[in-house]
């Protein structure tokens, strides 16, 4: 029977961080795939293979080795499952066959496969609502996964759980949480329906109520005294001040599109984007307090538009993950030192901008198109189609008032 484990190889350069790698051993072949992640030796337990916290770690890193052992936990479990698996058909199997089915399990196998292929008849069947629901829960869930698709037979109640912990730790509201698993609910049902896998009942320890929508938005005064904050002393709370400043002025951009902006979406004044939740196409005129922003930080190595992804031999996903939990962390420490009465994120730029468009008597319908929204519970009304020269005035008006 194959083994499994997770082993560590230090850097030659010793305060460097090493890599940690899944090993696997069958007949006396070992054959091992790189998990993508990186510790310093003093995170890393040897004789358990397990990752520690070393005293006075900081908030930030002990959040992403926190997150890591979650993956590095669900990851051992889902080889043991694939091996298990192997062993049950009584046929003969290599490491290399237990690596191929960790990296790419067969068709019809896989969870996002699957959803895709729901997706795919959602849109045959002329039900484009359902399929649009169904794109951004599985897009959510695959940005949880990774590169990898996880087995039918894998999802189960430790899986969601581990989901509805990444969710939290990306600062994920509850409401959207449970609207991604509300909507991975009913893909998996369907997976059962079509006796795919059997049923697990895997969201029964995760949150799949409404709650009231907590406000986070603060006024334009509280703005105005974020923007004029002197913090050149400290550039990552600089920075983070600046990316909640650039989210405003967008009309609350979320961290991931502001994240993935490219120099090339800027053309001819006008900054043009999809919504990675929504794939919705939005535009927005190009105003100096942005261009102001962009002028401060060297970018001219990158392809992206604002310094968030700075290294382009390091995996963007990692990076924007590592930035977004460092600028909310920055933020939050930063609305304390001025006494919110909530916390301050990324997110609260958008609530604000929001807030501060209907105390200027912007119609609903303008708010609705410009924060790119698609559904009439989200804002009570919208309307698909707008002027798009009525958003811009808009927004022009809500920057000239800070």
């Amino acid at each position: 029977m194959a083994t499994m484990k997770v082993k560590f190889r230090a850097s030659s350069i010793p305060t460097k961080e090493g890599t940690l790698f899944y090993q696997v051993v069958h007949g006396r072949v070992a054959r091992q795939v790189n998990t993508g992640y990186k510790v310093y030796p003093c995170e890393w337990d040897s004789v358990h293979a397990e990752i520690v916290f070393p005293p006075g770690i900081g908030y930030n890193r002990g959040n992403y080795l926190a997150s890591l052992k979650e993956i590095l936990y669900g990851n051992t479990k889902r080889f043991k499952n694939i091996i298990a698996r192997l062993e049950r058909t009584g046929e003969n199997y290599t490491a290399g066959d237990v690596l191929k089915r960790y990296l790419t399990p067969s068709d019809g196998e896989g969870f996002i496969s699957f959803a895709r292929e729901v997706i795919r008849q959602m849109g045959q069947i002329g039900k484009p609502r359902t399929a649009e629901r169904y794109t951004v829960v599985t897009r959510s869930f695959e940005r949880f996964c990774g590169e990898n698709d996880v087995f039918l037979d894998e999802v189960d109640s430790d899986l969601m759980v581990r989901y509805e912990n990444f969710l939290k730790v990306a600062g994920v509201c509850p409401n959207t949480t449970s609207y991604y698993m509300r909507g991975l609910r009913a893909i998996y049902n369907r997976a059962v329906e079509k006796e795919l896998t059997v049923q697990r009942y895997p969201f029964r320890h995760v949150y799949t109520g409404i709650d009231k929508t907590v406000k986070r938005a603060v006024p334009l005064n509280i703005i105005r005294q974020i923007r004029d904050l002197d913090l050149t002393l400290s550039p990552a709370t600089d920075l983070a001040r600046d990316v909640f400043m650039f989210s405003f002025y967008t009309r609350g951009m979320s961290f991931i599109d502001m994240a993935f902006l490219k120099k090339k979406d800027l053309q001819n004044g006008i900054l043009s984007y999809r919504r990675q939740k929504t794939g919705q196409q939005l535009s927005i005129k190009w105003e100096r307090p942005m261009q102001e922003i962009i002028d401060k930080y060297d970018i001219k190595d990158t392809p992206y538009l604002l310094p968030i992804i700075r290294n382009m031999e390091v995996d963007a996903r990692k990076q924007y993950k590592n930035a977004a939990h460092l600028v909310n962390d920055k933020l939050r420490r930063l609305g304390e030192q001025l006494g919110l009465a909530i916390p301050l994120t990324t997110y609260v730029a958008r609530h604000g901008w929001a807030s501060i468009a209907r105390s200027k008597n912007i119609p609903l319908p303008i708010i609705s198109e410009a924060m790119g929204h698609n559904s009439e519970k989200t804002t009570r009304i919208y309307l698909a189609s707008l002027d798009t020269s009525a958003v811009d005035k808009a927004n022009s008006q809500i920057i000239k008032a800070l």
